[in-house]
């Protein structure tokens, strides 16, 4: 199977209030396009449980490839995008995981901070989730490790 769809899911109160940009998901998007992905929705959400739970919940009952969901991957009392992958995740790629953060140390010593996941839905194929930290340097380094990766992944969930 080629992976052709994509969802970019951002989690984070400042955006939605308009009280800052979203330039780390237009980041995302425009590298999952350039990726060839479709990227079919491109939300921004409160944080928190919830509402992260229910974003995932849609995108992979709709059948979406590969899901990005940025923010929520620190230690403050509404980030819970980690908890929340790794109830949907039945196969978690650490290596990947790994190799983000290394890449992310290169730049700064925060992306140690970052409990972001990565991992797919289900071991047959469904969705590949990933995790990544709001800002664009994290976005750039995750999916710069991630999406050279992503036909060997679907291809090996086979």
């Amino acid at each position: 199977m080629t992976p052709t769809t994509a969802a970019i899911i951002v989690t984070a109160d400042r955006i939605l209030s308009g009280e800052k940009p979203n330039t780390a998901g237009e980041l995302a998007a425009s590298l999952m396009v350039d990726a060839g992905f479709e990227v079919g929705s491109h939300v921004v959400i409160a944080e928190g449980y919830a509402r992260v739970a229910e974003a995932l919940r849609a995108e992979v009952r709709a059948g979406t490839h590969v899901i990005v969901v940025i923010g929520g991957t620190g230690v403050g009392t509404t980030n819970y995008t980690p908890e929340v992958t790794a109830e949907f995740v039945t196969a978690r790629l650490t290596g990947l995981e790994t190799q983000v953060l290394l890449k992310g140390l290169e730049s700064s010593h925060k992306a140690g901070l970052s409990r972001g996941i990565i991992g797919m839905t289900d071991r047959g194929g469904g969705s590949l989730i990933i995790n990544s930290a709001s800002s664009r340097g994290a976005v750039a380094d995750t999916l710069g490790v991630v999406l050279p990766l992503v036909g060997d992944i679907f291809r090996d969930a086979r």
